[in-house]
């Protein structure tokens, strides 16, 4: 299944429909207890307030008791609403589709597929847009409406002009600085190119759970014997026309595989999921066999649930 084409002129109406599509097919499938990410009060700090007796020592705050002269504790706040980033690569190759949509369409596919999995409860969501040209920064909130509005710019991005360079690692670098609370991190790319972008995503992965989301198009793993063809290259504008002979196709296909092999090892070096979404499969189901195991792996090595709001799971 597809997701809705959103250039047709009717971006609203296929909101719509990728949202019934997500709510439907994948409501409930991470919902479980509510639990923080650590055991006890929390480790966020808060706002500070005066000592007062039975208080907890251990929570002095010296550096306002000096200021004040007068004793003052650091109350912290629970870990219990999840706050989710996403870093979704718009750059130009993935302006690009030969199958049932473009990468592009897919990738605001999975941005309304973690919006939706992760918003309730109080949890909040916010989120870094990349085209290379610019990147865009959409604050983390709460609640329904921000949820579509942020799918909604996210597929209103304006396509990066051609010739125009992604560049996946100063994105991810962008979200990393200034630390954030702790929470989840997703980043959706095709992650064609260099893997320069592999030191940030340890980084990241050091305070947050992180998740890659790789969009694939059959054209970037595989060449069809279709005879002299252009091939051209979105992000540099260079061209080379080539015949594609049983040799060239079985090459590409070799270096495409050893790319996406590469990719693979860095991301597991890096400490992220990896989710990959064709353009010529059914993502909504990929997206729930990636979940029930990754909620299978939680649950066998945690023994409860993983961290979300709501009701019990459904699948």
């Amino acid at each position: 299944m597809a997701p809705p084409n959103l250039r047709d002129g009717k971006l609203e109406a296929a909101l719509r429909v990728l949202e019934l599509n997500v709510r439907r097919r994948l409501d409930g499938l991470l919902q479980g207890n509510h639990i923080g990410l650590v055991p006890g009060p929390g480790s966020e700090l808060g706002e500070a307030r005066p000592y007062q007796p039975g208080d907890d020592v251990r929570r002095m705050d010296w550096a306002v008791t000096a200021r004040t002269t007068e004793p003052h504790i650091r109350e912290t706040e629970a870990d219990r609403e999840l706050e989710t980033w996403l870093v979704v690569d718009l750059s130009a190759s993935l302006d690009f589709g030969t199958a049932s949509c473009e990468k592009r369409d897919l990738a605001v596919a999975a941005t309304a597929a973690m919006v939706h999995l992760t918003r309730g409860g109080g949890n909040r969501i916010g989120a870094l847009v990349s085209t290379g040209e610019r990147t865009v920064r959409i604050p983390a909130r709460g609640g329904l409406m921000h949820a579509r509005g942020l799918i909604r710019r996210v597929a209103q991005t304006p396509k990066a002009p051609e010739g125009t360079r992604g560049d996946l690692a100063k994105a991810v670098e962008q979200l990393r600085r200034p630390p954030r609370r702790r929470g989840l991190a997703v980043v959706i790319s095709d992650f064609l190119g260099d893997t320069d972008w592999e030191r940030p995503l340890r980084a990241l992965s050091a305070r947050h759970d992180l998740l890659a989301v790789e969009v694939l198009d059959p054209r970037d793993v595989e060449l069809p014997e279709v005879g002299t063809v252009v091939l051209a290259d979105p992000e540099t504008g260079k061209q080379r026309e080539v015949d594609t002979t049983p040799l060239l196709c079985r090459e590409f296909a070799a270096a495409a595989a050893a790319h996406r092999e590469k990719v693979a090892t860095a991301l597991r070096r890096s400490g992220a999921g990896h989710l990959t979404l064709r353009t010529d499969r059914d993502w909504i189901a990929d997206v729930v066999r990636f979940a029930v195991a990754r909620k299978r792996q939680w649950s066998d090595a945690s023994g409860r649930q993983p961290i979300s709001g709501g009701r019990p799971a459904v699948v």
